[in-house]
C-alpha cells in the first residue's frame, strides 16, 4: 500500500550551510543500497526531504532491511501519497490509511498535519481538528490524545500529500565517506568488525589490513575474515582488504626477542606495516578494536608502546567498551557467529604463556635491535607481496 519511503536524518540537518554536500551523499548512499533490492526506486531530494519512490513492484521488507544499513538514515517511514483533489478526498485517504493501516484498533491517536504548501486552502490546525473528527466517526473505537499518543499520524501537504504514521529506526551516523578514510587492522575475532562499523557509521570510508600467518593460520582462518569484511561492508560500502603474509616477521621476533614481549613487538610491527598501506591508500587513520585492559596487548601502558611507532592518529572506538557490550553490537550487525568460527589468527599462535603486561619502551625498543639485521627486508617484502581484494556485499 505505501507509495513511498520518507527518509529521515538527525546530525546532517545541523551541518549549516554545508548540509547540502551530506544530504547529495546520503541520497546517492541510498541509491546504491536501493540496486540491490528487487524493483526499480527513483531517490529524491525535495525541499529537505529524501524520498524514495518505487516504479515497480518491489519487497517491502527488502527495501527496509535495505534502508537500515544506511549510515546517515535516523528512521525510514512508509508514505501513503495521494493527489490534492480537495480535502474531502484526502480525508478518505486518511481514513482509509488507518482502517488499513490499524483496523479494528482501539488506540489513541493525534493528527500532525504540516502546510509546506501555503497556497492550501486549509491551515495545519484546522486539519488536525477536521481529519482527527473524520478518523473518530469512521473508526469509533480510537480516541484522540494529543500529549501522548499511541499514533502519532503525519499529514504532510506539499505538492502532493504524504500520509504516515510509522518510523523505522536507521542506523543513524553520518553518510560513508563524507568524514575521510581510516584503515582497520581487522582480525578474525570479535572486536576489530565492530570497531571498523562503528567508525564507518561516524562517516568514515574504511578499508583494511589483515595478517595471515601461513602455514600456522589456515585458509579457512583467512576466509574468515573475508567474510567478516564482507559484512561490514553491508553498512561500510566496499572495503579494499590488504591480506598481509605475517610468518616471517613473527618468526624473526620469536628467534630473536624475549616471549613475554613477543605480542607487543609483534603488535608494534603490524601497525608500522598498517601505516605504510593506509598512506598508500591515502587514508588518514588507523582503526583498532582494542579496549583497555580486555588482553595483555591492551593495557594503558601496552598502548602507550603501540602508539609510538604511529604518526598517524589512531581510532579505538571500542576502548572503553567491556566485552558483553562489544557482544552485544556485534550480534546487532550480524558479525557475532562468523566471530566465534574456531579459526585462530596470528595473534592467537606465537602467543606468551606469561606476556608482559606492563612493558617499558626503553627495553622494548632495545629488544627490537636484535632484529635490525633482518627486518627492513621483512616489511618491505611483507607489503610488496601483499594480496589485495575488493569487497562488496
Amino acid at each position: 500500500m505505501y507509495q513511498a519511503f520518507l527518509i529521515k536524518y538527525a546530525e546532517i540537518g545541523i551541518k549549516g550551510k554545508n548540509r547540502y554536500i551530506f544530504e547529495d551523499a546520503l541520497v546517492e548512499h541510498i541509491r546504491r543500497a536501493l540496486k540491490k533490492v528487487e524493483g526499480n526506486f527513483r531517490v529524491t531530494k525535495e525541499q529537505g526531504r529524501i524520498y524514495a519512490f518505487p516504479e515497480e513492484a518491489y519487497d517491502f521488507e527488502e527495501t527496509v532491511e535495505a534502508l537500515k544499513r544506511v549510515f546517515g538514515i535516523a528512521a525510514i517511514c512508509p508514505v501513503v501519497v495521494t493527489e490534492d483533489q480537495g480535502y474531502e478526498k484526502l480525508a478518505e485517504a486518511v481514513v482509509g490509511y488507518v482502517q488499513k493501516v490499524y483496523p479494528a484498533s482501539t488506540r489513541s491517536f493525534k493528527v500532525h498535519a504540516r502546510r509546506a504548501r501555503k497556497s492550501y486552502p486549509m491551515d495545519s490546525m484546522e486539519l488536525n481538528r477536521e481529519l482527527g473528527g473524520a478518523i473518530l466517526a469512521a473508526c469509533p473505537g480510537m480516541r484522540v490524545d494529543v500529549h501522548q499518543p499511541d499514533i502519532w499520524l503525519t499529514v504532510e501537504v506539499r505538492q502532493k500529500i504524504y500520509i504516515y504514521s510509522e518510523e523505522i529506526p536507521g542506523p543513524g551516523g553520518m553518510p560513508v565517506g563524507t568524514n575521510g578514510s581510516a584503515m582497520l587492522l581487522l582480525s578474525g575475532g570479535i572486536d576489530s568488525p565492530v570497531a571498523g562499523y562503528m567508525i564507518a557509521k561516524r562517516g568514515v570510508k574504511i578499508d583494511a589490513v589483515y595478517f595471515h600467518a601461513p602455514p600456522y593460520t589456515s585458509d579457512r582462518a583467512k576466509q574468515k575474515v573475508i567474510d567478516l569484511a564482507r559484512l561490514v561492508a553491508r553498512y561500510s560500502g566496499p572495503i579494499r582488504l590488504h591480506i598481509v603474509n605475517f610468518t616471517d616477521i613473527q618468526l624473526a621476533i620469536y628467534e630473536k626477542c624475549p616471549h613475554d614481549e613477543l605480542t607487543i613487538i609483534m603488535r608494534r610491527y603490524m601497525m608500522k606495516i598498517a601505516e605504510k598501506m593506509a598512506e598508500e591508500d591515502g587514508s588518514l587513520a588507523l582503526i583498532t578494536g582494542e579496549s583497555i585492559g580486555q588482553v595483555a596487548s591492551q593495557t594503558v601502558h601496552s598502548l602507550a608502546c603501540t602508539n609510538e611507532v604511529c604518526t598517524l592518529p589512531v581510532f579505538r572506538p571500542l576502548i572503553g567498551f567491556d566485552k558483553q557490550e562489544i557482544v552485544d553490537i556485534s550480534l546487532k550487525i550480524g558479525t557475532y557467529e562468523t566471530s566465534v568460527l574456531p579459526y585462530e589468527d596470528c595473534c592467537t599462535i606465537f602467543v606468551a604463556k606469561h606476556p608482559v603486561t606492563k612493558p617499558n619502551l626503553r627495553t622494548i625498543r632495545h629488544s627490537e635491535e636484535k632484529l635490525a639485521d633482518v627486518i627492513d627486508g621483512l616489511l618491505d617484502e611483507a607489503v610488496q607481496s601483499a594480496e589485495v581484494m575488493e569487497i562488496e556485499e
